[in-house]
């Protein structure tokens, strides 16, 4: 039999498995059957790697050697399966755009389309900035434009360039006739018996605010996570109050506001592959990308608060 990597996968989940079953479990097999590939393999590179116990299995000096090959030889296979297909997907022309949800994405289609008529662009949204930064390393998209928390790191750090397109302070939603809707701005402390809403995501922002309303010598008492215009309606019908980018566009109903101090801080950032050919176009995006900020944050509910006292 010839090795082939599947093998060394098995080899690698049995030695992190610590036993068969758990190994098996992980694998999507019954043990019957781990157990005889993990025989076959052992025959085929002509000793035994594992020691079988009542405690599970422990590598013997050929299951280690196999292993420390094995962790060179898979992430360097991923890796190179990853630029091949991100070498095969990319158009020469085309933009592939992933984001999180806002009104960024819709500037930025906005401007490569006129700034380059017939050039395909195409967009695919998410709640997740881990999901779309993956979409980026194994090369589905181009670009990802994401939010982070204050100076939190951007996902897939060590394989994805990142820069800046903006920071902006986390404003307040209100319904227009709250008590506190006609304040320039709002202490985070005087909506410490509201309820709040948000929208999802798997970064930081949820552990920050909580943090944040700590700081204000309060703990929320309810935080409903859902979509924007769930978060909208809630904040509408005086339900709740929400949190929101400063880029949030004109809604009627409600009033953005600033929060004293600015204990929330969100940065909008532009990722991309910097082996990929799209890297190349990256200045052109982040450029585009900028001026859809400051069109966004001109055009907001934010711009539309009444001026400080």
């Amino acid at each position: 039999m010839d090795l082939e990597l599947r093998h060394l996968r098995i080899v690698r989940a049995v030695a992190d498995a610590g036993s068969l079953t758990r190994a098996a479990t992980a694998l999507g097999l019954a043990q019957p059957a781990l157990s005889t590939q993990l025989k076959r393999i052992e025959r085929a590179l002509g000793g035994t790697l594992f020691e079988r116990g009542r405690d599970g299995v422990r590598a013997t000096a050929l299951g280690e050697l196999v292993l420390e090959r094995a962790r060179v030889v898979l992430p360097a296979l991923c890796e190179l399966q990853d630029e091949a297909l991100r070498f095969a997907r990319q158009g020469a022309d085309a933009y592939r755009l992933g984001a999180t949800h806002g009104p960024l994405l819709g500037g930025l289609v906005d401007r490569l389309a006129r700034q380059e008529p017939g050039v395909p662009v195409t967009t695919y949204t998410s709640w997740s900035e881990r999901e779309i930064a993956g979409g980026v390393a194994a090369g589905r998209l181009d670009f990802a434009l994401v939010g982070v928390c204050g100076e939190s790191a951007p996902p897939e750090p060590g394989r994805l360039a990142w820069m800046e397109v903006a920071r902006d302070p986390v404003h307040v939603m209100l319904a227009e006739d709250h008590p506190l809707a006609p304040r320039a701005r709002i202490e985070l402390a005087e909506l410490a018996a509201e309820a709040w809403t948000d929208v999802p995501g798997d970064g930081c922002f949820g552990d920050c605010f909580a943090a944040a309303c700590v700081r204000s010598g309060f703990t929320p008492a309810c935080v409903y996570e859902t979509d924007t215009a769930s978060c909208v309606h809630l904040v509408q019908v005086g339900r709740a109050v929400g949190l929101c980018r400063a880029t949030f566009p004109v809604t009627p109903g409600l009033v953005t506001r600033p929060l004293v101090g600015s204990p929330l801080v969100w940065r909008h950032l532009l990722g991309w592959h910097p082996a990929a050919r799209a890297a190349g176009r990256a200045a052109g995006v982040l450029e585009h990308a900028r001026s859809a900020h400051a069109q966004a944050l001109a055009g907001s509910a934010a711009a539309m608060a009444p001026a400080p006292y």
